[in-house]
């Protein structure tokens, strides 16, 4: 092993820092329907982001590097703003939440119980919440 060999490169750090999760994409109406079924038996979580956003894909980023749930605590769904703009706008109106990108929204038994956006967003609060 060289001297080298001991040092990490930023690309290894960053490979390692990323985690896979595993996103339900939110691409039908009706599955706000499905969203407030399941949200009686566990909590839901909705991430609302803009892929041409800056700010949305550090606040992502940051969200899915600290997020530690399983399936048993947090559903966690994924809506890309700019492909479906009109599910987020039935967002707003469902849950009586104003529109704000990127966003995050906790829904437990059909209601949104906490509601976030922009550096605010943090996976681990989301302990706090649930």
């Amino acid at each position: 092993m060289g001297f080298f060999d001991k040092f990490k490169s930023a690309r290894d750090v960053a490979k390692e820092e990323i985690k896979e999760m595993k996103w339900i994409p939110l691409e039908r109406m009706n599955q706000l329907d499905e969203i407030v079924e399941i949200s009686k038996a566990v909590p839901v979580v909705i991430f609302k982001h803009s892929t041409t956003c800056g700010i949305s894909r550090m606040a992502l980023r940051g969200f899915e590097k600290n997020y530690d749930y399983d399936k048993k605590q947090l559903e966690p769904y994924f809506l890309d703003l700019k492909q479906y703009r009109e599910i987020s706008n039935a967002i707003a109106d469902r849950f009586n939440v104003q529109h704000e990108s990127p966003q995050l929204l906790l829904i437990k038994n059909g209601t949104v119980t906490y509601h976030t956006s922009h550096s605010d967003i943090d996976a681990g609060i989301l302990s706090e919440k649930i």
